[in-house]
């Protein structure tokens, strides 16, 4: 039924959270007549709603394998919304998932954390500055929530990933991906996917099997700035993702951090302007937890 929800054409996480605000469950809405739909969707997406979507049996079987088929090293699950293990930190979304394919260790727990982002293309201090601030940060204690692009995003989950944490029941770090987790993109991460796995969490919204269409990554950036409590961009040209993922921070009421580079180097021209626009300016990884109001 949560599939089925999902999928229903037309009918996105808001309209389906109001219907499960009316109705109660997945199952209750499918229960109802087109007549009652309608006092609370448009035509179309009540008809939609009764409509079995064609790919259903198919999406159910793939799920169904995919959560019995968990590695050695770590697990599947899906997370409904209202489900217990569902972040809280998404519910200040607008339209938050309706469901959140996980993989790696589920019975941990988010903590602390802060959003580090930045530029595919880095200068090479960009990615040394994203792996250090992911390490340092994760040493003292936050979780580091990324995308798992090229770039910043995989320096970043490098850097906490090389921390020797023997804590397993918070996340090194957290990976919110934009396609269906039944496989890895971009291919050149397909061990630093295990290995954020086996420390930490895999996070999409997206059915399995969703290849990597340009329109959900920027999506994706919703979740990620929600999930941390400030958002630190290390490289960003004027017109990037991350600039959207910062913007989207501040619409939460979230912190924005940036680091100042070169004003030669176009991937630090929107960082600049971050800066300019208030966000802190960030040299070293105390001004992070100072901003946080995490130092101690």
């Amino acid at each position: 039924a949560w599939l089925r929800l999902s999928m229903a054409e037309g009918v996105g996480n808001e309209t389906a959270r109001r219907l499960l605000r009316c109705f109660g469950s997945p199952q209750s809405v499918f229960e109802q007549t087109d007549a009652v739909l309608r006092q609370v969707v448009t035509p179309t997406q009540a008809h939609a709603l009764r409509t079995e979507p064609p790919a259903l049996t198919v999406q159910c079987v793939r799920t169904q394998h995919w959560l019995q088929n968990s590695p050695d090293a770590h697990h599947h699950a899906v997370w409904t919304l209202g489900d217990a293990h569902y972040p809280v930190e998404l519910l200040l979304l607008a339209d938050p998932p309706l469901m959140l394919y996980v993989a790696g260790q589920t019975a941990g727990s988010l903590g602390h954390a802060i959003a580090i982002v930045g530029s595919r293309n880095p200068t090479p201090q960009g990615m040394q500055n994203a792996e250090q601030f992911g390490h340092a940060l994760c040493a003292a204690g936050l979780c580091v929530v990324s995308g798992m692009a090229l770039g910043v995003d995989g320096a970043a989950h490098q850097g906490a990933l090389r921390l020797d944490r023997p804590d397993r029941a918070s996340w090194r770090t957290v990976a919110v991906v934009g396609t269906g987790l039944d496989r890895v993109y971009p291919r050149q991460h397909q061990a630093l996917a295990h290995d954020i796995a086996s420390h930490g969490l895999l996070i999409s919204e997206y059915l399995l099997g969703t290849p990597p269409l340009a329109q959900n990554f920027p999506k994706r950036n919703r979740l990620i700035a929600a999930l941390g409590l400030g958002t630190l961009v290390v490289e960003a040209a004027l017109k990037s993702g991350s600039l959207i993922t910062a913007q989207m921070a501040l619409d939460l009421g979230r912190d924005v951090l940036a680091i100042p580079g070169s004003i030669h180097a176009t991937q630090s021209h929107g960082c600049h302007a971050l800066i300019r626009q208030g966000a802190k300016l960030v040299e070293t990884a105390q001004d992070v937890l100072e901003e946080l109001q995490l130092a101690t």
